[in-house]
């Protein structure tokens, strides 16, 4: 088994992305996070940290992947190779702030890490991945949805803070909530807002279709305006613009802590995937 780490250059980047891309694009549904990550890497809207693939003579075994401030996704790592990835990262990328991705790879590299560096782990979030089967947009529920404009910015900015603020404890990562509100415009990804009476009342994002998914993320609704049904209708009409766009999958994920949102999706057609988690890891 070899354990290669990419250099974060244009150079490392065109090389890591054209051996892990194939990988990926193999199950897009799983893959989501790492695939978007990917594809934000490649178009220069996320700095990557670390770039890893692993190897068994001309085959290729696994790819992990993060950006600046995220934690390492490993959801193309299968668990036998994590302790040699995690020998690599000791010296690559000796600050690793965490680990994202199914619970078993999640946990095999958690363990690895552990073990040899002494940090201690904490499971910040539980999630559960969801896929669009058939949508059906609630019913009755009072509003219109458009298209998020240049001048949504500032509110779509503290949209995306708030959301954060509730779902992680505070914002994480490299870049600030304006710099993703813009790269989300630059990048094309459908910026829906619920709408009432010319209030906006709900956000929902779909990410650009790659390998054939769009993902949903952030969904928020302020709690003024909860419990009417906007995060449920805003969402659908995320998902039915991303269909119109090509999307073959449509993807999201919830917090397993939050009943109301683990409620809603199936409502309006998403079915369960897969359970994953995100750990951070403290020195």
């Amino acid at each position: 088994m070899e354990v290669r780490w990419h250099e974060t250059d244009a150079d490392g980047i065109a090389g890591f992305a054209a051996l892990a891309r194939p990988l990926l694009e193999a199950d897009p549904v799983r893959h989501t996070v790492a695939l978007g990550v990917l594809d934000g890497i490649e178009r220069g809207g996320e700095p990557p940290a670390s770039l890893v693939t692993v190897h068994d003579g001309a085959g290729l075994l696994g790819v992990a992947l993060r950006t600046a401030g995220r934690p390492l996704i490993v959801s193309a790592l299968p668990g036998r190779c994590a302790v040699a990835v995690d020998a690599v990262l000791a010296v690559a990328d000796p600050e690793l702030p965490g680990v994202a991705g199914p619970v078993g790879e999640a946990a095999a590299l958690t363990a690895a890490h552990v073990a040899r560096s002494g940090a201690r782990a904490g499971l910040d979030v539980r999630l559960r991945l969801f896929a669009l089967g058939e949508l059906t947009p609630p019913a009755a529920v009072a509003g219109t949805p458009r298209e998020a404009v240049a001048a949504d910015r500032a509110l779509l900015t503290r949209w995306r803070a708030a959301f954060a603020d509730e779902a992680t404890h505070g914002w994480r990562g490299a870049r600030t909530p304006a710099q993703v509100t813009a790269g989300a415009f630059a990048l094309g990804y459908r910026q829906v807002l619920w709408e009432r009476a010319g209030e906006p009342v709900g956000l929902a994002v779909a990410g650009s279709a790659v390998a054939g998914a769009s993902r949903i993320g952030p969904v928020y609704t302020p709690p003024a305006h909860r419990g009417r049904g906007y995060g449920s209708a805003v969402t659908a009409a995320a998902a039915a613009a991303a269909l119109a766009d090509g999307a073959r999958h449509v993807v999201l994920f919830t917090d397993l802590a939050n009943p109301v949102s683990n409620a809603i999706y199936p409502r309006i057609g998403f079915r369960p995937v897969l359970d994953a988690v995100e750990v951070a890891f403290r020195r």
